[in-house]
């Protein structure tokens, strides 16, 4: 899961950021508004975490933007007031959600995760492509019948190869979906984990290496048919 979180208290929007990736979710952080919708408009989120008063566009503005963008991404609102007129006004606005600061981060991961498996009814629960079976929601991979063990990170990458249906996915787009907003661009790691997650996999090998382009999953393993280089 990725989120973005628009929160413009320094302490807290690293705690939230930190605490998040313990739990392995993925969170971006804006201190305004402004940067709030530019990541936004160039990211991917699963969801959007968004304090009500941040400056800029506030989080009010953002959440009509979403909304209004027809891209059905949950919205959980964070703020410092309790009152009841105020959480009204923020569910009229589009919100899914709404925690009152302050709050313990343990609520903040449930309701995200609540929020993502609401999420999850709107898509088809379980993929399957070239004898994989990839259950997102259980967090489950089967190979022809039998159970795949991944880590997080390579279930997190898998997720992305499969839902382009053999298509090619270049490591720039696995790496911005899979990990975070502050993961090094000339790193190694999507090759590292793509070459770990293929082994967990087994032969034939069913991730292609397209060279120069990226990776895909390779709808004809052991047949040559798909193509690509498998280094």
């Amino acid at each position: 899961m990725r989120v973005l979180v628009a929160e413009d208290e320094p302490y807290m929007a690293e705690a939230i950021r930190d605490g998040l990736r313990l739990e392995a979710i993925a969170a971006d952080i804006a201190g305004d508004g402004d940067t709030a919708l530019e990541l936004l408009s160039v990211n991917a989120y699963d969801i959007a975490v968004l304090d009500r008063d941040i400056p800029g566009p506030t989080g009010d503005e953002i959440a009509a933007r979403i909304v209004a963008s027809g891209s059905g991404m949950p919205i959980l609102m964070l703020t410092a007031a309790d009152r009841l007129d105020d959480k009204a006004s923020g569910f009229e606005l589009g919100a899914d959600d709404y925690l009152t600061k302050p709050f313990e981060l343990r609520e903040l991961v449930l309701r995200l995760r609540a929020l993502d498996r609401r999420r999850a009814h709107i898509r088809p629960p379980v993929r399957e492509i070239a004898g994989l079976r990839v259950d997102p929601f259980r967090r489950e991979v089967f190979r022809d019948g039998r159970y795949v063990a991944l880590t997080r990170k390579q279930f997190a990458v898998l997720e992305v190869l499969v839902a382009a249906e053999g298509g090619v996915v270049s490591a720039e787009e696995l790496l911005d979906r899979a990990w975070d907003i502050n993961a090094d661009p000339f790193t190694n790691a999507v090759r590292i984990t793509v070459s770990a997650l293929r082994k967990r996999l087994g032969e034939p090998w069913i991730i292609a290496t397209v060279a120069g382009v990226g990776y895909r999953i390779d709808t004809a393993p052991g047949t040559g048919r798909a193509g690509g280089d498998r280094g």
